[in-house]
Formats: C-alpha cells, sequence, structure tokens
C-alpha cells in the first residue's frame, strides 16, 4: 500500500487540480493508496475543500492541527498516520509533480529505503533561492556524508520502517536523508520537474537561510556525536584544562621564583583562569549531554502536534479518541 502524504498551508487554489493529477497518477499504478492531506492551522479555505473531498473519496484522509506548527510537524502528523508500506511527500503548491510519483518508487522497488527528488533545474530566483539553496545542499553532503544534489525538497518517498526510527522536530524534515543514514538507510537521488508556483507566495524567502546553517550545524552534531557528546565536549574540555593549566602551572614556577605575576603576567593568569574553567565547564556539558541521552534513549517519545480532527469518508474522529 502507498500513502501520499501531502502538507498543506493556504493553498486553496492548487489543491483541486493537485488531487485530481494525484488520482490519476495513482491509479494508473494499480496499487491499493491513501492519500494524507495535513492542515496546518490554514487562514483561507483550504480544509473546507479538504474536508468535501474527504465525504466523496474513502481513500483520502484529512487532518487539521490545531494551530500553525509548521512544515516538519505536519509531515510527522502525517508520517504518524500513515498506514502504507511506502510513504510519499510532496507539497500542495504544485511545485512537485504529481507525475515524477513512478519515478520515486521505481527506485524503492530496486531496493532503496528512499529515493530523494533533485530539482535539477530549479526555477527559483538565483539570488534569494538557488545560491543559498546550493552552498547549504553542498555544506550538507559533506558534512552528513551523504552525497545529494538536493536536500530541501519535500518530494521523497520512504519505506515507512525507516520513518519510524526518526522523531522529527524544528525544521528537520528536509534532512531526513541525513538522519536516516545514521540508521545505514540506502539512498537514491531522482531527477524531477520544477514547475513554476501556480498562486500564492512562497512560504521560503533569504531570511530562512541562516535557520538552514544553524540545522545543518544541529545535522553534523547529530549524526558525529548524539550518542557519544562527551566525544564532542569532552575534546574542548581536554584541550582548555591542558591549556589553562599548562599557563597556571608555568606562572607558578615563576611565582616561586620570586617573579610578581600579577604585574607582570596579569592577562596570562587571566586566560589560564579562563581556560581551564572553561574546560571543566565543557567537561560538565559533556557528562550532562550524556545523562540526557540516556534519558531520551530510555523515555517515551513525545509527538510534536496537536490533531483537532480527523477527516474520513466514515466521519468525523475527536483527536481525543485517538491513542
Amino acid at each position: 500500500m502507498l500513502s501520499v502524504v501531502i502538507p498543506v498551508h493556504n493553498e486553496e487554489a492548487s489543491l483541486l487540480p493537485l488531487y485530481d493529477r494525484l488520482t490519476a497518477t495513482l491509479e494508473k499504478l494499480g496499487r491499493p493508496y491513501e492519500i494524507i492531506f495535513v492542515d496546518d492551522a490554514s487562514t483561507d479555505r483550504s480544509f473546507e475543500l479538504l474536508a468535501h473531498l474527504a465525504d466523496t473519496d474513502e481513500r483520502l484522509k484529512v487532518i487539521r492541527l490545531r494551530r500553525n506548527f509548521g512544515q516538519t510537524a505536519a509531515l510527522s502528523a502525517g508520517f504518524h498516520e500513515a498506514r502504507g508500506e511506502v510513504i510519499i511527500s510532496l507539497d500542495a503548491d504544485l511545485q512537485h509533480a504529481p507525475e515524477d510519483i513512478p519515478a520515486l518508487l521505481a527506485k524503492i522497488e530496486e531496493g532503496y529505503d528512499i529515493a530523494s527528488g533533485w530539482r535539477k533545474n530549479r526555477l527559483d530566483n538565483p539570488v534569494t533561492r538557488k545560491l543559498p539553496s546550493r552552498v547549504a545542499n553542498w555544506l550538507m553532503a559533506k558534512l552528513s556524508g551523504v552525497e545529494l544534489h538536493d536536500f530541501g525538497t519535500t518530494f521523497k518517498a520512504y519505506r515507512a520502517e525507516i520513518l519510524k526510527d526518526i522523531n522529527l522536530y524544528g525544521e528537520l524534515h528536509r534532512f531526513i536523508p541525513a538522519l536516516a543514514s545514521f540508521y545505514g538507510a540506502r539512498i537514491a537521488e531522482v531527477p524531477i520537474q520544477n514547475a513554476p508556483r501556480a498562486s500564492g507566495g512562497s512560504h521560503y524567502g533569504l531570511g530562512r537561510t541562516f535557520h538552514v546553517l544553524f540545522d545543518i550545524i544541529t545535522i553534523k552534531f547529530l549524526l558525529s556525536y548524539f550518542t557519544r557528546p562527551m566525544h564532542f565536549f569532552g575534546k574542548l574540555g581536554l584541550a582548555g584544562t591542558t591549556v589553562g593549566g599548562g599557563i597556571l602551572g608555568y606562572l607558578f614556577v615563576h611565582k616561586i621564583m620570586g617573579h610578581e605575576i600579577l604585574i607582570e603576567h596579569g592577562p596570562l593568569l587571566l586566560a589560564g583562569s579562563l581556560l581551564l574553567l572553561a574546560g571543566i565547564m565543557m567537561f560538565s556539558t559533556g557528562l550532562l549531554g550524556e545523562m540526557l541521552m540516556r534519558t531520551y534513549f530510555e523515555s517515551q517519545g513525545r509527538r510534536i502536534y496537536a490533531i483537532r480532527e480527523i477527516r474520513t469518508r466514515a466521519g468525523r474522529s475527536a483527536a481525543a479518541q485517538r491513542p
């Protein structure tokens, strides 16, 4: 079974054309499927349109979040509700062509765990979108060891069991392949179409470049040191305590030899003290990180969203009635 997860936020104009093209593509595949739209607190008529579609199509499910949690949370909600063995995610703005779904599925059938779309010929603004994206993708590929050209696109196909190992938060949905590589996922890249946005404005701008940069740093830390934070903080702590201790030892010898330390080496004394304290703090942070990591693995995971209601052809179910 296939599950198609589509996050939606104020995409009223594109929903009906998307639904028509998507169902036509999925029908040609000749296999059972479900379509899950996750409305991320749209302020237009997106949810009303989707609710009407759900009344006529038993393969369609519409999830409405209580507030605007963001694209990562919307995708996470859809992934948790999906029942398919293969899960496909794409945007609702028609910049992703549903007709490319068979190409993604072909890679999954070849044995890959993730088939990631590659907008080989992007139509975005070259200054505010294409250049920052190219730099970010290059950095992410080098830091994660996953050789993809396009981490940012939502259009991907996953084996369902891969997503079960990944907890999403913040804006980490674009880095699912990098996170999945931690668990040994096999990843392939598939060139996809990149159509101009049919209506409305983009939800992304140049200001998000800094968010992506911070996420890249986070991903690098998670991939390299998530299960062993002391290896990261311990190196800094060892360097700080070694240099600081060496400076203070040197000054102590000078003091024994009768030199006036505060007058002759005041700045050096301050630097040595600060480095020693910083090193001790890094060791302490590493130990706290080790404790938090163990708490994370031993505790029950919590979801990052709250569902208001779920619409299907059978009717409405309240979120409180679901586990």
